[in-house]
Parts: C-alpha cells; structure tokens; sequence
C-alpha cells in the first residue's frame, strides 16, 4: 500500500492530519541524526503501547517522558527551529491560524490521511 502524502505548509513548518498542524522535524538536522532520533521516538512510541498492555502505570509514565523528549531533540515540539520570530501554531486548526486560506483552497485534500 503507498503512503498518503500529506499537505504541508508553503513555508514548510507544518504537515495537516485531519485539519491539525503538526509542526515538522528539524529540516537542519543531519540525515544521520535525524535518522537516529525517529528511531528513539518509534522505540519510545512501542515502549507506550507495551506499557498499556501490561497496565504498568510507571513504564507507561516513563516510555511518555522518552517519546516527548524524542519529539523535542526532533523539533517537533519545544522552541522553534525556524528564524524570525513567527508564531509557533502546532496542534492548532489549520482554519484558525494564518493558514486558512491556503488549507481552504486545498479543497478535498485538505484533511490529509485519517
């Protein structure tokens, strides 16, 4: 099965899943270490799962704490990665932020995979 591109932002900051920004990876992070820290997000993300399954409350806590930490050493949240001091809208609504416009004309598309 092909993946589902999503839409990205113009300015590249952020990808839309079901109308929600998520801000982007680092695009300043070297292939390498971009590579090594999805892999540490994707082992955090199945410590969660394993966590839940076994209703252990502290792995759970602790495998949530290694996937947040990822996703900050990523760029995906925390400070900003990009210059100029624009406003970070992560986790907002496309239609609500300065977005709007352009995720309104991206008409059928806009919602990206579900």
């Amino acid at each position: 099965m092909a993946a589902t591109a999503v839409p990205t932002t113009p300015d590249g900051r952020y990808i839309v899943v079901r109308g929600r920004l998520w801000r982007k990876a680092n695009p300043h992070l070297s292939e390498i270490e971009r590579t090594r820290l999805v892999k540490r997000l994707m082992e955090a993300r199945r410590d969660v799962a394993k966590a839940k399954r076994i209703k252990d409350a502290d792995l759970e806590k602790a495998a949530h704490a290694a996937v947040d930490e990822a996703k900050h050493a990523l760029g995906e949240r925390g400070p900003v990665w990009w210059d100029g001091g624009a406003p970070d809208f992560n986790r907002h609504m496309a239609r609500t932020t300065p977005y709007a416009d352009w995720f309104a004309a991206l008409g059928d598309d806009a919602d990206g995979p579900t």
